[in-house]
């Protein structure tokens, strides 16, 4: 009895393998829109499937970058300046797509652009600081969906949003995971309305990858900018060394952070080539090991292992 149930769970195991090799015919007469293309996993994915053959619309905020980055592809690739949180920007960008693809419609959709913002003890902050990365990395999102959704639906396409392990645990105060959260949100209702579209929504949550946004340096400076204007107690509470300390911890971690941006990138290839894509994408070790597994524990232990990452207050009860 042992021996056929194994079988049967080996045989399961091959043939849902097989369903996830499984791709689409063809991909040259597709169109995808890819927001955040100026540098890291926007600028490669625009790359990488320009060259795999899809007509490639990328999306930058920077003239210069849109400029390099044509440089560096083929003419099927078309650059566009968008702002994410101008609303009349982002109308005109889905009307000048919309005339590029015409009756096809677009296939897809990765929403990608987003911003880290503050990274701090919330009671450091002020609601300024958390509008900025909810405006980038969720309404922003939501705003280029809504737009470009009738032209995803017309190609019965793909939308693939780009949250983050911050979607799924809160490694910091600040507006960036709170926006992931909302992502995560946003991602989940859509897939189950587009369903009977024929469009799959598939969220991608990457662990901590070397990029512009997870630069330490920047992170500090901005701690730093905040630091100064804090009331003296607070100071007093943290103590002088928190800046210095938290810095020397997260060079620490430097060790864990992945620096291979196409992990990223095959999450976004799978979801758009497959015939069968996941609705969920780890990519990254650190995301698939750690993150992800600890995100389905028990609050007291995700607790337990994210407070020994903090730094000790100098005197908390100085209050």
């Amino acid at each position: 009895m042992f021996f056929w149930v194994l079988a049967l769970l080996i045989l399961c195991g091959f043939l849902w393998n097989y369903k996830r090799q499984l791709k689409i015919a063809d991909i040259t007469d597709k169109y995808i829109f890819i927001t955040g293309c100026d540098t890291g996993f926007g600028n490669l994915a625009a790359r990488t499937f320009d060259k795999k053959g899809f007509h490639v619309i990328a999306a930058c905020l920077t003239e210069s970058e849109s400029i390099a980055l044509k440089a560096e592809t083929s003419e099927r690739l078309h650059t566009v300046l968008l702002d994410v949180t101008d609303p009349e920007n982002v109308k005109r960008t889905a009307q000048w797509v919309k005339n590029q693809v015409g009756e096809k419609g677009l296939w897809g959709l990765i929403n990608n652009a987003g911003i880290l913002g503050v990274l701090a003890p919330t009671d450091w902050l002020t609601v300024e600081d958390y509008r900025e990365p909810i405006e980038v990395n969720l309404f922003g999102l939501i705003n280029v969906t809504l737009n470009l959704l009738p032209l995803v639906k017309k190609a019965r396409g793909r939308i693939i949003n780009v949250s983050s392990i911050g979607g799924r645990l809160a490694f910091s105060g600040g507006g960036y995971t709170p926006s992931k959260y909302a992502v995560e949100g946003f991602n989940d209702s859509l897939r189950r309305d587009m369903k009977a579209f024929g469009v799959h929504v598939s969220c991608i949550e990457p662990g901590l990858f070397k990029t512009g946004l997870s630069d330490p340096i920047k992170a500090t400076e901005k701690k730093l900018a905040i630091w100064k204007h804090l009331s003296p107690d607070i100071k007093q509470q943290y103590g002088e060394g928190y800046i210095e300390k938290s810095l020397d911890k997260l060079k620490g971690t430097n060790s864990s952070v992945n620096v291979d941006l196409s992990l990223v990138v095959e999450c976004m290839d799978h979801a758009l080539t497959s015939l069968f894509p996941k609705t969920h994408y780890a990519a990254g070790r650190d995301a698939k090991t750690f993150w992800i597994p600890l995100s389905h524990m028990p609050a007291v232990l995700q607790d337990f292992l994210l407070l020994k990452q903090k730094i000790e207050l100098a005197n908390p009860k100085a209050v």
